[in-house]
C-alpha cells in the first residue's frame, strides 16, 4: 500500500512538473508570437473597395514591413504618394521598372512587355459585350525606380491609369512603399491569407516569398492550447484523485455495531440488553431453580 500511494505521488508531481512546463512554453509561443508579428506587421483598415474582391471596404488586414526594393509583381502594396493625396493606399503592382504595361489584347487581357498575364483574382467584368482587364485602354514604361499599380475593381479604381498624364506616367516611387499585404483578420468569416498570384511567376523577377504569417498564427494557437491545457491539469487531476479514494471506501466501514440487537434479524447467541439471560425451560428467570419443599 505504501508504494502504491508513494508511486502516485511520483506521477502527481511529474504531472505537475510538465504541467507548468506547458504553460511556460505555451507563454512563450503565444506572446512570442504577438510580439513577433508586433514587429513584422501593420493592421491597416481598407478605406474603399477599389481592391475589390481581394479586400473589400472595412476589412482589417496585416501587411507586412518591407523595402521598395522587395516588391515584386503580383504584390498588394500599401504606399503613400503626395500625388495621390499623400494618404495610405492599397493597390497590385503589375509592372516593375522597365516594364511596359498595356491593356488590353485580343482577349482582353493585360499585358507586361508583350506577355498576357491572367488575372484570376479580378471578379468577371465585361465592357463592350467582352471580358476585359479594364474598361479603358491604356499603355505605359514604367520608368527606373517605379512601380505601375491598379486595383482589383478595375471599374471604379483610381490608380495608375488616372495618373498616366503625370510625371512618371502613373507610376509610384518604389520608396513609398510601406507594406506588403499578406492576411485578411476581420471580419472572420473572411479571414484568408493573401496569396501570390502565380500568373506573374513566369515573367523575369518571379513573385515574392509569403510573409510568415501563417507561422505566426500557428505559434499564437498551439501557445493557447499549451497554456489552457497546462492550467486545467492541476484542477483535473485533484477531481480525478478525489473520485478515486472515494470509489474505494466500504460503505458503513468505521460505523458502531450494535451487539445487543434483538428481535427478528438478531445474531443468533446475541444478549438481550441488560445483560439477562434466557429464560429456563421450566419457565424460570433464575440461574438456580427453587425447590418446593411443602405438600398440597
Amino acid at each position: 500500500m505504501g508504494g502504491s500511494i508513494r508511486d502516485t505521488d511520483g506521477r502527481g508531481r511529474l504531472g505537475g512538473v510538465l504541467s507548468g512546463l506547458a504553460v511556460a512554453v505555451g507563454c512563450v509561443l503565444f506572446l512570442g508570437g504577438f510580439a513577433w508579428g508586433a514587429v513584422l506587421y501593420r493592421p491597416y483598415t481598407v478605406p474603399t473597395d477599389s481592391m475589390s474582391p481581394t479586400v473589400t471596404a472595412g476589412d482589417r488586414v496585416l501587411a507586412q514591413r518591407i523595402d521598395g526594393s522587395e516588391v515584386r509583381r503580383g504584390d498588394v502594396v500599401v504606399f503613400t504618394d503626395a500625388r495621390w493625396g499623400g494618404l495610405p493606399m492599397i493597390k497590385r503592382v503589375v509592372g516593375l521598372d522597365g516594364d511596359r504595361v498595356a491593356c488590353c489584347d485580343a482577349d482582353g487581357r493585360l499585358t507586361v512587355n508583350g506577355t498576357p498575364v491572367p488575372e484570376p483574382y479580378l471578379r468577371s467584368q465585361g465592357w463592350g459585350g467582352k471580358e476585359a482587364a479594364s474598361p479603358t485602354g491604356f499603355s505605359a514604361t514604367v520608368p527606373d525606380g517605379h512601380l505601375f499599380l491598379l486595383g482589383d475593381q478595375r471599374a471604379g479604381s483610381q490608380d495608375s491609369r488616372v495618373h498616366l498624364q503625370e510625371p512618371g506616367g502613373g507610376s509610384v516611387p518604389r520608396g513609398a512603399v510601406t507594406a506588403r499585404l499578406d492576411a485578411v483578420v476581420w471580419p472572420v468569416g473572411g479571414a484568408a491569407v493573401v496569396d501570390r498570384p502565380l500568373s506573374f511567376a513566369a515573367l523575369p523577377g518571379g513573385v515574392s516569398e509569403p510573409g510568415p504569417v501563417r507561422t505566426l498564427g500557428w505559434a499564437v494557437l498551439a501557445g493557447a492550447v499549451l497554456v489552457l491545457g497546462g492550467a486545467a491539469y492541476g484542477p483535473l487531476a485533484r477531481l480525478g484523485a478525489g473520485r478515486g479514494s472515494g470509489a474505494g471506501r466500504v460503505p458503513g466501514a468505521g460505523r458502531g455495531q450494535d451487539s445487543g440487537r434483538t428481535g427478528p434479524g438478531a445474531a443468533p447467541g446475541a444478549r438481550p440488553p441488560g445483560g439477562a439471560r434466557d429464560a429456563s425451560p421450566d419457565g424460570s428467570s433464575g440461574g438456580a431453580r427453587r425447590r418446593v419443599t411443602g405438600e398440597g
